[in-house]
């Protein structure tokens, strides 16, 4: 028995078939397929149900898995130990990001290149997806590491997390959007109309800011659905009373400053996200009634990944992303 039979028969197991795993294993299929008869053949039983589309562990086969991916996982582990010893770390690491996630506040290209610099045996695979389906995957364990926006009110068990960014939420309108005809309290004085017809609407002095309430009837350009942003202001809109009435949606926020700066709708954005050279200049008003905030975290496990290589890449963005301050 050789621990290679071992890792073909665990990966034709997790892959539900010969042909993905030895896709996955950069094998070929008849040289795969010789392997775990050989192995067997050895142990004296079938290990695999083949008489179905989707090959399956047989009994005996279920009994062995277990000892089969305990003996693998105690092999890499000796690898890991003498590569903490040696300095060399290897692996794979997956890093979720959300999209537009460090734009503003750190240049993930850069990280990864001088990471990799340091340590050129360990492959860091990124993924870029909703927070929402991130949190689940680093729940489950298909990612060990996260860049997201939460879309949590109370964190989830099992989710440890530091905040990185940490930014009042903002309506983005044209600059003769009505929006900015309005004064920022009732009673407050309206601006003096423009001196030629066609000429933008004024905005008073004092327009810093825009009750939830006046979006109400507004259509919204705002990020998808599954994104911190969107789960803060669906949120506070239903406490509001009312649900918001998203005319357009996209992943970038650079988008949607494009289509705010176009008149199509009131952009929500994370203040100082928006691009004020985009089609024509934004204004910005903070949304206030109640306030709202867009964050990013840095989150892991709650117990920490599990592998070394992990660890390491969890405690070098720890030192280099930047730590938001309390508001």
């Amino acid at each position: 028995m050789e621990l290679r039979q071992l890792r073909y028969f665990v990966t034709v197991v997790e892959e539900g078939g010969f042909t993905r795993a030895a896709a996955r294993l950069h094998l070929a299929q008849p040289g795969l397929s010789a392997q775990i008869r050989q192995l067997e053949k050895e142990l004296g039983q079938p290990l695999l149900d083949r008489s179905h589309r989707s090959v399956t562990p047989t009994e005996v086969g279920r009994s062995v898995l277990p000892y089969a991916r305990a003996a693998l996982a105690a092999v890499e582990a000796v690898r890991q130990t003498v590569d903490e010893h040696t300095g060399l770390l290897r692996g794979r690491v997956t890093l979720g990001l959300v999209s537009g996630a460090t734009s503003r506040a750190f240049d993930i290209a850069s990280f990864l290149a001088d990471f990799h610099s340091a340590h050129p045996a360990l492959e860091v695979a990124l993924t870029e997806d909703t927070s929402e389906r991130m949190q689940t995957a680093l729940l489950s364990g298909e990612i060990d590491i996260a860049l997201l926006g939460p879309t949590w009110e109370t964190p989830p068990p099992g989710i440890s997390y530091r905040t990185v960014i940490d930014t009042p939420l903002a309506a983005a309108v044209a600059p003769d959007d009505p929006l900015l005809a309005s004064p920022n309290h009732p009673g407050d004085p309206l601006p003096a109309p423009p001196n030629h017809p066609g000429d933008p609407l004024p905005a008073p002095p004092n327009r810093t800011a825009v009750p939830l309430a006046g979006l109400r009837d507004r259509p919204l350009i705002c990020l998808p659905r599954g994104t911190g942003v969107r789960a803060v202001l669906e949120r506070a809109c239903a406490q509001a009373g009312f649900r918001p009435r998203v005319a357009f949606e996209a992943a970038s926020p650079h988008v949607l400053a494009q289509l705010a700066a176009r008149g199509l709708g009131v952009a929500v954005l994370p203040l100082g996200e928006e691009e004020p050279d985009l089609g024509g200049p934004l204004r910005t008003l903070e949304i206030t009634g109640p306030r709202m905030r867009a964050r990013i975290v840095l989150a892991w496990p709650a117990a920490d990944p599990p592998s070394p290589a992990a660890r390491v890449l969890l405690d070098r963005l720890r030192e280099a992303l930047p730590k938001a301050a309390t508001p």
